[in-house]
């Protein structure tokens, strides 16, 4: 059985036990939470809007840097800048 959820403006295929690393989430680590199901499925039959996951947060961490640079051409403006995105690493306890 899987199903697909919603966090942080994305939609994730999920099963129990799955781990996956999601835009960072209110709450600490060990922190339960519950995340809406788009649709569910068994392999035959598929239900929508059907309730929520559990899921624990596992850890908090930021991704890689990349980096972001804007130019404008002829009027010598140059900016150069840095990003890394915050994350949550989060375990699929229940659909």
């Amino acid at each position: 059985m899987y199903a697909v959820i919603l966090t942080g403006g994305k939609q994730y295929r999920v099963e129990t036990g799955d781990v996956l690393e999601v835009e960072k989430l209110q709450g600490g680590v060990s922190d339960k939470l519950n995340l809406k199901i788009l649709f569910k499925s068994d392999g035959e039959t598929v239900t929508t809007n059907d309730g929520e996951a559990a899921a624990e947060i596992l850890a908090h961490g930021k991704g890689k840097k990349i980096t972001v640079y804007k130019y404008k051409a002829k009027k010598n403006v140059r900016k150069k800048q840095g990003h890394r995105q915050q994350f949550s690493k989060i375990k699929i306890l229940s659909i």
